[in-house]
């Protein structure tokens, strides 16, 4: 299980440090010790809140884009059956959903509240494990 720094959930959420401790001061997140003596949030509860909270946001009008994008998130739900699994993760506002194998998902450790990067190009979203 994933426990965040509340600099690591501010930065998932793109909010400020200060947003995410009135989130913990409106009972919205309910901040843990962590084994450093600062607060902190569990993955597992960030995660689903986060999915509740989801807001699509308006498309705009883009300028450019670029043929690959990287984006860390938070993995929200894991459908696993005996061969292949679906991952979706929360990166900001964006709902990301991969398929892959069920033995990728066991060789990355990946699991609800899990931080991970989808790297999306094309048709194909890869999930890595960024370094602790």
């Amino acid at each position: 299980m994933s426990n965040l720094r509340i600099s690591e959930v501010a930065a998932l959420m793109g909010v400020s440090d200060d947003t995410v401790r009135r989130y913990i001061e409106q009972g919205r997140l309910t901040a843990i010790q962590l084994d450093s003596g600062r607060k902190g949030i569990e993955g597992r509860e960030l995660a689903e809140f986060l999915l509740n909270n989801a807001e699509a946001p308006e498309p705009g009008t883009t300028v450019a884009s670029s043929a690959r994008n990287r984006m860390r998130g938070i993995v929200t739900r894991i459908v696993k059956d005996t061969v292949m699994a679906q991952v979706e993760m929360q990166a900001g506002p964006f709902l990301l959903v991969s398929l892959m194998s069920r033995d990728s998902v066991d060789e990355l450790g990946l699991e609800v509240g899990s931080i991970a990067v989808a790297s999306v190009k094309s048709t194909h979203v890869v999930v890595e494990v960024p370094e602790s």
